[in-house]
């Protein structure tokens, strides 16, 4: 179970609000995937991860892709509540992906909230490094903060918060209930 800092909770954007905004996720990245005969969907874990399933889902029922393949991968440098766990940005590779072959697929980076860049970087330069056609990349919540070279693509919601306040993505199967909550702090 994840640790929640205490402080003003406010919730920003409910189940039904998100849904709708994946599903703009979603008609948005068709249009930038139609006609790609390769495609792979990768979440970065933990809460990119689901939100990557969630957009392979409407992409196959709703766009009727069948040719997208599915990945998770581990990067880590802050906790939930951006305290800093790894000063250089840590990728995990998993085993069984070190003889990817990404020639010729076009590859949808997804993560929840882009906060400084470091976690996208890091993904980015990984899956470059296995040859993709072309790097895509997806946020539910763009903070506006990013400080390293990685632009996104597709944003969910852009949410332009004081410094010291956290973003809180609430995604199922890690939190019981899909919303987005402002976590002001309590001094």
């Amino acid at each position: 179970m994840d640790f929640k800092p205490g402080g003003h909770r406010t919730c920003l954007y409910d189940t039904a609000q998100l849904d709708a905004v994946l599903d703009r996720m979603a008609w948005q990245a068709a249009g930038l995937l139609t006609g790609k005969t390769r495609i792979m969907v990768v979440g970065i874990l933990r809460r990119g991860a689901p939100l990557a399933e969630m957009l392979h889902r409407r992409l196959v029922s709703q766009f009727k892709m069948t040719n997208i393949a599915l990945m998770n991968l581990q990067i880590k440098r802050y906790a939930d509540d951006l305290t800093l766990l790894h000063p250089e940005t840590q990728l995990t590779e998993n085993p069984a992906h070190a003889d990817l072959d990404l020639t010729d697929t076009t590859v949808l980076v997804v993560d929840d909230v882009m906060y400084r860049g470091h976690s996208m970087l890091r993904a980015v330069e990984y899956l470059a490094r296995k040859q993709p056609a072309e790097i895509r990349t997806v946020v539910l919540v763009d903070r506006g903060v990013a400080r390293l070279p990685v632009r996104t693509d597709i944003v969910g919601v852009r949410l332009d918060i004081a410094p010291p306040d956290i973003i809180e993505c609430n995604v199922p199967p890690y939190e019981p209930e899909f919303k987005i909550d402002l976590l002001q702090l309590t001094a």
